[in-house]
């Protein structure tokens, strides 16, 4: 029981490595650490179902979610890009590295209010082609076509770069078409989903809208598999999506004790409806 309840080790590691001591000269007294050195701590397990992991972001990732979040939060809460009034006080916008990943969620969860299913990803969408430069899903259609190459590469990059959206994940060897090819990446437990408890942000504004960017406006098919059992989730570069009606996301119901926004009777998630 104690193993089961007990907080994930952490793995903390500087950015350089120690040098060796050559052979008959006395070990260098250790240096002060600057104050500029980062050091990183990463989760090396995920928390029990039910409970949050804690994550230890620096000021990298918090840029990110500043970025991603600022670009979402015109559609957040009134909808059609208009805020609430706020009070003056509140009028200042946040700096890119003042957010952390509750505030990113929060504002997720406010795009959701108002919007039917397809506006949401919609939204998600416009929010996507708003960060990268004009002509990027054309530029990366001609370096990236749909080969096992491309595939197999995007898969890499997603472990490093999307650490700070979805968590700890590893590229994983899968079956497209018949032909076995390391081009999936498994996410342990989707941080996400893990943060918002919630299955149609899951599925509305993460799994659609990111199936549907690489394979309709990157040219690279996406297919993303979460496993709602255990907050999991496989993304699999090169295989084709099916359906929404035909994808057993479609048909899951809420996370009673989880999700604020649950309507535990409904056999499914309402907000797939």
């Amino acid at each position: 029981m104690a193993a089961a309840t007990a907080r994930p080790m952490e793995l903390c590691f500087a950015s350089r490595a120690a040098t060796p001591t050559p052979a008959g000269r006395a070990p260098a007294r250790p240096k002060k650490r600057r104050a500029g050195t980062t050091v990183r701590c990463a989760a090396t397990a995920p928390a029990p179902m039910g409970e949050k992991t804690e994550y230890r972001d620096g000021p990298l990732e918090r840029a990110f979610m500043g970025l991603f979040a600022r670009k979402m939060e015109k559609y957040a809460a009134g909808g059609g890009g208009r805020k609430k009034p706020q009070p003056a006080e509140e009028e200042k916008e946040k700096a890119v590295w003042e957010w952390d990943y509750e505030s990113f969620v929060d504002v997720s969860r406010r795009v959701m209010v108002g919007r039917t299913r397809a506006q949401q990803q919609e939204a998600v969408r416009e929010v996507l082609l708003s960060m990268l430069p004009p002509g990027a899903p054309e530029q990366f259609r001609k370096l990236f076509p749909p080969t096992r190459w491309a595939c197999e590469f995007n898969a890499a990059l997603t472990v490093p770069f999307f650490h700070w959206l979805v968590g700890p994940s590893e590229v994983i060897e899968v079956e497209v078409n018949g032909v076995k090819q390391k081009s999936g990446v498994l996410i342990k437990k989707c941080r996400y989903l893990e943060n918002s408890g919630c299955v149609g942000m899951c599925v509305n504004m993460c799994k659609i809208p990111t199936q549907d960017f690489f394979t309709n406006e990157f040219g690279l098919p996406l297919t993303m598999n979460p496993n709602f059992e255990d907050m999991s989730c496989e993304m699999i570069y090169g295989q084709v999506p099916p359906p929404l009606e035909e994808d057993p996301a479609s048909k899951q119901p809420c996370y009673p004790n989880l999700c604020s926004m649950s309507t535990p009777s409904a056999p499914v998630c309402p907000k797939l409806q």
